[in-house]
């Protein structure tokens, strides 16, 4: 049927407060115009970020009631470890309280100055972990991915023949090969099972282990299940094994496709790498039974992993997202192409072509929407995966400059989503009164969590003429 339905009934409700452009604009300048400091209750559609930002289920609800707090041993563990090596099929479960800390805890345990660690394109955390030990986090993604309007089925595969010159090329210096499924910073595109087969191959026979970054797996399965010859058939959860099968190891943020709102973790098969990183565990997060999480973190983690395999789930979310895409493509703006499984990416440099990446077209297409009608999206751009020399202060772009309109599970409704469009709308027909924007403050790493902005043009400084109360 041509509608949407959700595969679910709601039973509680938030309020959402509505806000004026003159309130939301009082918000940016309070904020630096940093969406990631906006109050929440300023906020009226919220996609930021699907990350620990979905409406958990009553099965989870009811799973966390007998949440075991024991300090060791609990109950809540077990049932975790069991849904995980069930799933994921490795021997050993680490769970740490979200998935940085397991990015956090496996390059302090591989990584060291001067090693290389591949990817096909390193999230900004990940990225952060790795090269806080020294080592250098390289991107490889598929000539496909970089042609944004262009449709393929797998635009998030890793660049096979840059994958071998790079572990031939740096011989015992790659800890580990990373693949990243979905491939959240280079527009939420999936990766292919034949990709990730060679890509194990490819590091397996070179004595490197192969790792995923799986927060999404589940999403990642549906698409090899709907794209990929020879799966169409197949259960996802057999998907899934099969995925992690190829794989040494993974991290995860329970956050995304565990469906809860914390947690992740760990996992592997090299009994002495575990230790070592058990070992971390409790010196940063907790004894091995818990990692930082309480009990009932745990269960809500153990029936999540399940319900994001739901066929059912998986296919409204895919087409909420679609629609979402489709509806934006067809009034002119330009997306990532094809939409992805968990959110839409507006390419901002193609459709800001007057703001020169210097002044950060991304950040001023996100501030825009919020201006326009209360939306807070998040820039995936130079501000976020772009390079500052700390020395002479030089920027180095990002390849890209997105916008990232990431859809948090069960929360929305169509409803939501139909007023997306049409503010979204509404801002691409005001776009060359949108100006952009400079840095003055900013950390050293990690920068757009915490950077302060300034207006260059428009944005920020007179209403549009067709705002709108949101």
């Amino acid at each position: 049927m041509p509608t949407i339905i959700e595969p679910f009934r709601i039973k509680s409700v938030e309020p959402i407060r509505m806000t004026s452009r003159e309130d939301r604009e009082h918000c940016l300048h309070e904020a630096g115009y940093n969406l990631f400091k906006v109050p929440a209750a300023a906020i009226l559609i919220d996609l930021l970020t699907d990350s620990g930002t979905g409406a958990m289920s009553a099965a989870q609800w009811a799973a966390m009631m007998r949440g075991d707090e024991s300090y060791a041993g609990s109950d809540s563990f077990r049932r975790f470890e069991d849904a995980v090596r069930d799933i994921y099929g490795f021997r050993h479960v680490i769970p740490t309280h979200q998935g940085r800390a397991a990015e956090r805890i496996l390059a302090a345990t591989l990584c060291r100055p001067g090693h290389v660690v591949p990817n096909n394109t390193h999230f900004d955390t990940t990225r952060a972990n790795i090269e806080a030990t020294g080592a250098k986090a390289l991107d490889l993604p598929c000539e496909e991915s970089h042609d944004l309007g262009a449709s393929h089925p797998f635009k998030g595969n890793i660049d096979l023949e840059a994958l071998e010159r790079t572990l031939d090329g740096n011989p015992g210096a790659v800890p580990f090969t990373m693949v990243t499924i979905t491939n959240n910073g280079g527009g939420g595109q999936p990766v292919s099972m034949a990709n990730l087969r060679a890509a194990s191959v490819l590091s397996r026979d070179r004595g490197v282990p192969f790792y995923l970054d799986a927060c999404r797996f589940a999403e990642n399965a549906y698409f090899i299940q709907r794209r990929e010859p020879g799966y169409e058939d197949k259960a996802l959860i057999d998907i899934a094994r099969e995925m992690f099968s190829l794989a040494d190891g993974c991290t995860m943020s329970a956050k995304k496709d565990g469906m809860a709102n914390i947690g992740g973790f760990l996992c592997t098969n090299d009994d002495e790498v575990a230790l070592q990183e058990e070992e971390l565990l409790i010196l940063t997060e907790g004894f091995p039974t818990y990692g930082g999480l309480a009990g009932r973190d745990l269960e809500a983690i153990a029936v999540g992993l399940y319900e994001a395999l739901d066929p059912e789930y998986q296919r409204y979310r895919h087409a909420s997202t679609r629609y979402l895409g489709e509806h934006l493509a067809s009034a002119g703006v330009p997306i990532v192409q094809p939409p992805g499984g968990h959110a839409i990416y507006i390419d901002a440099a193609s459709a800001l072509p007057h703001i020169p990446r210097s002044q950060y077209p991304g950040q001023a297409l996100a501030v825009a929407l919020y201006l326009q009608g209360g939306i807070r999206s998040v820039e995936i751009g130079s501000v976020m995966l772009g390079r500052r020399d700390p020395e002479t202060g030089r920027e180095f772009p990002a390849e890209n400059e997105l916008v990232r309109l990431a859809i948090p599970r069960r929360v929305y409704t169509k409803s939501h989503i139909d007023y997306v469009i049409e503010v979204i709308g509404e801002t691409f027909e005001q776009r060359e009164s949108i100006g952009g924007f400079r840095i003055v403050k900013q950390p050293a790493a990690l920068r757009h969590f915490s950077a302060v902005f300034e207006p260059l043009g428009t944005t920020a400084k007179s209403p549009a003429p067709a705002s709108r109360s949101a």
